[in-house]
């Protein structure tokens, strides 16, 4: 990697802020985020990344190991890993787009293995790319994004998009935690990589991910698509949060009094497990690894075993059984997000453009995904393209100086005869409404329009209310967050009648070929869902 030429500019500001002026501002520090400023960087832009947490630490990735959807450029191959999934996928996927993420992920895969990523070799001698081990790869991100130039801003989560006269996207403010300050950043283009919404659902490494983006963008006109595919659970221990369902494979699932829960499996049986835990606890017991899978867990996922050897817990989970629940993972592991409009990840909004579990992963994993693999694959992708993108947007918008931005924010930010809502209360009201199975994972008209009756309140409510304090401004941003995602996350559910991927409907149990179509949602008062043509149709209905 070349030196980089410039950097962004720090600039005079009111007293208890700070100020920077650049090109591209990249909003989140996750692999997607990473990616998409070294990429901008290269472009020679002048790139300023802002993290929630600390990057190379925080989020999803960085806490886990993940495999990822790394083919070899052999024809034959190639055509088999886009054939694999598209059935479980509802023939939504776009093969012109799966052959781009293929194509960029196995060259960015290279380009960490020339960085120093310790890929491990098999018994031949050949480097296996197939998978990386989150923390070693966060921190590589890290190092290249600085070394990149990029100016890092950790800590300091973004609240607010700033916009030009015209509407275009124009920078960022939010705060610093660890200073107690504000921050804004003046850009000509901005990247969201904020990752996608699990609703606090105590899943590891995803506490930061509350759709932050999400509604900072919807604020400035953005659109979304896929929002219905957003319910996927995944196996957890009850009393810990890592959730790492490939060991499940080896499994035995019971009921409390001994006996096996019927259908319950890791694959394809994971609804048998939502309704036995309706009716009471369920448990597991990875009896079926034998001694050389066990070792094999072991070292390739060591915080999966972390929870089970407290000394206040004494399980062994290969032996003794132990309760397990579902968690919900939301768009982290669902496939909706912001609108992708252009091969450079540009959403519908000038200026703006999305990127990793934030940005819709439709057009490679149609309705159904999972952890890591095309979700690994797309970061990686997409914010390289994002970041590239951004950047050539910033070339053609010219000099920043003189454009007059104004603040989009919307709910916490406007003052109101009335009292603030309460974060912490308004985020229970969202949980009520996307955890229960009964409501999100088997899905059905009556009671998804109950929920989002009460969804609808809650927004009429804060809508109304004061601005938030200092000190509650985060908070108030994310709980606000939350809930427009399960509003956009329903909307678009009741708009598709049919069962197709992850998305389950009790009384529209079968896929309906005349769905084969994309829902678009949008808006926060007021909630809107369109039927966007599926982007190969003639394919999609060979196909299936």
């Amino acid at each position: 990697m070349s030196k980089p030429t410039h950097r962004a500019e720090r600039v005079s500001a009111p007293e208890g802020s700070v100020a920077f002026e650049a090109d591209v501002l990249v909003i989140g520090g996750g692999p997607a985020g990473t990616w998409a400023a070294v990429s901008a960087a290269e472009r020679g832009a002048r790139v300023v990344l802002a993290d929630k947490g600390f990057c190379g630490t925080s989020g999803a990735t960085a806490a886990a190991g993940t495999g990822i959807w790394y083919v070899d450029p052999d024809p034959a191959l190639r055509e088999a890993a886009m054939a694999n999934r598209e059935k479980m996928g509802g023939y939504l996927q776009d093969r012109r787009w799966m052959a781009r993420v293929l194509d960029s992920t196995y060259q960015h895969s290279n380009r960490l293995a020339d960085w120093g990523y310790p890929y491990p070799v098999d018994d031949r001698g050949r480097s296996q790319r197939n998978s990386l081990q989150g923390p070693e790869y966060m921190r590589l991100m890290r190092k290249r994004t600085k070394q990149a130039g990029v100016t890092i801003l950790d800590h300091s989560p973004a609240l607010e998009l700033l916009v030009d006269d015209d509407g275009a996207v124009a920078g960022a403010s939010g705060v610093r935690r660890q200073k107690q300050d504000r921050w804004t950043v003046r850009a000509k283009a901005v990247v969201i990589a904020t990752g996608g919404c699990a609703f606090l659902s105590k899943t590891l490494g995803s506490n930061v991910l509350t759709g932050d983006g999400y509604l900072m963008a919807a604020e400035v006109g953005a659109e979304f698509s896929s929002m219905e595919f957003s319910n996927p659970y995944a196996i957890s221990p009850a009393f810990g949060s890592v959730t790492k369902t490939l060991f499940y494979g080896w499994a035995s699932f019971t009921y409390d009094d001994g006996s096996v829960v019927p259908g319950a499996a890791s694959k394809g049986g994971r609804s048998a497990i939502a309704r036995a835990l309706l009716e009471g606890p369920v448990y597991a017991r990875l009896d079926k690894a034998d001694d050389e899978v066990r070792r094999h867990m072991r070292v390739s996922q060591p915080n999966f075993f972390l929870p089970f050897f407290f000394d206040r817990t004494g399980i062994d989970p290969f032996s003794d059984r132990f309760p397990v629940t579902l968690r919900l993972e939301g768009t982290v592991r669902g496939t909706g997000g912001l609108r992708i409009v252009d091969d450079s990840c540009a959403t519908s909004v000038p200026g703006l453009y999305a990127a990793g579990d934030a940005a819709a992963r439709e057009l490679i994993c149609g309705g159904f995904t999972g952890g890591g693999s095309h979700n690994a694959a797309w970061a990686m992708s997409s914010g390289a393209w994002a970041g590239q993108g951004a950047a050539d947007y910033a070339t053609q918008v010219g000099s920043a100086a003189g454009r007059k931005l104004s603040s989009a924010g919307t709910l916490a930010f406007r003052s109101r005869p009335r009292r603030a809502f309460a974060p912490a209360a308004l985020t229970r009201v969202v949980q009520a409404e996307v955890f229960p199975y009964e409501l999100n994972y088997f899905r059905e008209a009556s009671r998804l329009q109950g929920a989002l009756g009460r969804l609808d309140a809650a927004w009429r409510d804060v809508s109304e209310a004061d601005a938030a304090g200092a000190s509650d401004i985060v908070q108030a941003r994310e709980a606000a967050a939350m809930l427009a995602t399960a509003r956009w996350m329903y909307r678009s559910a009741l708009a598709r009648q049919e069962s197709r991927g992850m998305h389950r409907r009790d009384d529209f149990p079968d896929q309906d070929s005349r769905q084969r179509h994309y829902v678009t949602t949008g808006g926060l008062d007021e909630i809107w869902t369109s039927a966007r043509p599926h982007a190969d149709a003639s394919y999609a209905e060979a196909a299936e």
